[in-house]
C-alpha cells in the first residue's frame, strides 16, 4: 500500500465519515487469561466513546511505510486451502458476526502475543464505498468500488497510579482510586490490503509501534507467512555487511558517501511526493562503492552477503538502515555528532603511528556549554 492509500483509510477513521458495523474486543491478563469479551454495534457506542476507538484504530495507520507499516503478503496454496487466510476471509464476509470465527482469531491472537500484562485485543470491520479519482486528483461523488476490511488492534491496559483529586461534592481532595486505562496500540493490522484503491486479498498490511520488534510470533499466528526482518536489526545488519565486507577499505568517506547517497534518495523522494515506499538495491549501493575506489573484490563480496542476508536482489527500504539526519563517530570512549550535511569537517587520519578522527573547527567552540579558545 501506497502512503496516500494508507492516509485515505485513515481519513474515514473520523465519526462521519466511517462506515463501522461491528466492534468486538477480548480483555486479556497477562497469563493470556480472558478477563472480558464483548461485541457490539459500534453505532450504539456513546459518540466519546466511538471516538476513543477511532483514534485507536487511527494509531494502527501511523508510522513510515515499510518500517511500523510492513505488507504481509500471502502465497497462493495460503488462499486457496490456508487457514489462516481462510479464517480473516471468514471475518471479513460475515462482518465479523460469527462467534465461532471471532473465538478463533481471538484464540490465536492472544496466544501469540508476547506483550507484557493485561492487553485488549480489538477487531472491527467497515466497509467504503470509494469514490473515483478525477485527473486533478480531487475526489467525485461517484463510487468506483466497494472496500469492505477488518481491522485489529492490540492495546496495553495499564495500571494508572492513584493520586490526589478533588471531589466538588464533598468540596475536598482524596484519593482516587487506581484505574485501568488503555494505552496507544503497539500492533495490529488491516486486511485485505487496499492496494491501487481496490481489494488484494493477496496483502494485508502490518502494523508495529516499535520498529526494533516485529512480534513475530503473534503474526506467524495470524499470517502463518514470513516477515521481513525489523527495522533496528536490518539497520545492524547492513553495518555489519558493509563493514565486514570491505573490511580496511571501509573508510570514513566511504561510509559517509554511501550515507549521503541514501540520504539524497530519502529527501528527494519525500519532495517529488512518490507515494510508493522508497526502496534501494544491493546494486545501487555498490554503484556508489565503485565510486568511491572500493575494489572489484569487495564490491561483489558485499552483494554477495546482500542477497545472503535481504535475499536475492531484494530491495532494501532506506530508512531502516540509514538515519538521513544523523552522522555519528563513535570510540569506546569518545562519541562526536556531526550535521550529515558537514561530514567535510571531518577527517581520519594517523599522526606518528597515533589514529585520530580530526574535526575542524571553523565557528565558535563550546565545552559543556562553555565557548573555549582554541590556542595555536
Amino acid at each position: 500500500m501506497t502512503d496516500r492509500e494508507i492516509a485515505e483509510l485513515r481519513r474515514r477513521l473520523v465519526p462521519d465519515k466511517n462506515n463501522i458495523t461491528t466492534l468486538r474486543g477480548r480483555y486479556i491478563n497477562e497469563k493470556r487469561e480472558t478477563i472480558h469479551e464483548f461485541s457490539t454495534p459500534f453505532f450504539m457506542l456513546p459518540q466519546e466513546e466511538s471516538e476513543k476507538y477511532l483514534a485507536i484504530f487511527k494509531r494502527a495507520l501511523s508510522g513510515i511505510n515499510g518500517k511500523n507499516l510492513v505488507d504481509i503478503a500471502f502465497s497462493i496454496p495460503q488462499i486457496e486451502s490456508g487457514e489462516e487466510h481462510a479464517l480473516l476471509t471468514k471475518l471479513r464476509t460475515t462482518a465479523i458476526k460469527d462467534d465461532d470465527a471471532a473465538k478463533t482469531f481471538f484464540d490465536k491472537a492472544a496466544e501469540g502475543l508476547a506483550l507484557e500484562g493485561n492487553n485488549l485485543i480489538l477487531l472491527m470491520t467497515d466497509t467504503y464505498d470509494v469514490p473515483k479519482k478525477h485527473r486533478d486528483d480531487g475526489e467525485s461523488d461517484e463510487s468506483s468500488s466497494m472496500f469492505t476490511y477488518i481491522m485489529c488492534a492490540v492495546c496495553p491496559v495499564k495500571e494508572a497510579k492513584s493520586t490526589l483529586a478533588y471531589d466538588p461534592t464533598k468540596k475536598n481532595f482524596h484519593t482516587r482510586s487506581c484505574e485501568w486505562n488503555v494505552s496507544a496500540p503497539e500492533l495490529g493490522f488491516i486486511f485485505p490490503a487496499f492496494d491501487g484503491r481496490q481489494t488484494n486479498i493477496y496483502n494485508a498490511l502490518y502494523y508495529v509501534k516499535n520498529a526494533d520488534d516485529n512480534s513475530e510470533s503473534f503474526a506467524n499466528n495470524l499470517f502463518k507467512t514470513e516477515l521481513p526482518k525489523p527495522a533496528g536489526e536490518q539497520k545492524m545488519i547492513f553495518e555489519a555487511v558493509l563493514g565486514n565486507t570491505l573490511g580496511k577499505e571501509c573508510t570514513y568517506e566511504v561510509v559517509q558517501a554511501v550515507h549521503d547517497d541514501i540520504a539524497q534518495r530519502i529527501e528527494e523522494h519525500k519532495l517529488l511526493k512518490v507515494q510508493e515506499p522508497l526502496t534501494v538495491t544491493r546494486t545501487e549501493i555498490a554503484s556508489v562503492l565503485e565510486g568511491c575506489g572500493v575494489s572489484e573484490q569487495k564490491v561483489d563480496e558485499f552483494k554477495t552477503r546482500c542477497d545472503e542476508e535481504y535475499g536475492s536482489c531484494a530491495p532494501i527500504h532506506p530508512r531502516n538502515i540509514v538515519e538521513p539526519k544523523k552522522l555519528e563517530i563513535k570510540t569506546p570512549d569518545v562519541m562526536i555528532k556531526v550535521n550529515p550535511e558537514r561530514g567535510d569537517l571531518v577527517e581520519t587520519r594517523i599522526i606518528d603511528g597515533v589514529k585520530y578522527v580530526l574535526v575542524r573547527a571553523d565557528a565558535d567552540v563550546t565545552v559543556n556549554g562553555v565557548y573555549v579558545d582554541i590556542k595555536e
